[in-house]
């Protein structure tokens, strides 16, 4: 990110990871709650009546729900562990894409979800298509649009600079 005004190196890369903290805030929460909802799935009454398919699909979505927990949980902890030693544009740089990589696992997590109840209360085929369009539809909006959005702006920049 470009530094502010009157910004240093280093208050910017205070203010870049501050800004990735706040980010991960609402993340962490919703991946939270869908993790906290799949470990208690098992234990109601509904689960001895899936398919050998839907508890696989079940274990798979609820590890992709803690791997990316973890992700989106990690950026904190690598502050701690790397605090004062001198690391903050290695810190910001990494715990930015385990950030990311955390929102991929998310989307996925959330797919297998829609899966596993569209398979369970209507098909697999209706499970299928609307874990389809979830996937589609969080990829969009998390993805594609910001990387859009990138795209236009460096079009937009080359032509300034050019004229």
């Amino acid at each position: 990110m470009p530094r502010e005004p009157d910004e240093d190196e280093a208050a910017q890369l205070n203010r870049n990871f501050e800004d990735l903290l706040q980010e991960l805030r609402v993340s962490q929460n919703g991946t939270q709650i869908l993790f906290a909802f799949l470990l208690t799935v098992p234990f109601s009454n509904g689960f001895s009546k899936v398919t050998p398919f839907e508890r696989g699909l079940y274990f798979a979505t609820l590890i992709l729900a803690a791997f990316s927990a973890a992700m989106l949980i990690a950026p904190a902890v690598m502050h701690r562990v790397l605090f004062h030693q001198q690391l903050k544009a290695e810190l910001v740089n990494v715990a930015s894409w385990t950030a990311l990589g955390g929102q991929a696992l998310l989307i996925f997590a959330v797919s297998g979800s829609v899966l596993l109840v569209g398979d369970f209360l209507y098909g697999l085929t209706t499970g299928l298509i609307l874990a389809a369009v979830t996937f589609v539809w969080w990829c969009a909006w998390f993805f594609l649009t910001p990387l859009r959005l990138r795209s236009h702006h460096k079009d937009d920049a080359a032509k300034t600079s050019s004229t």
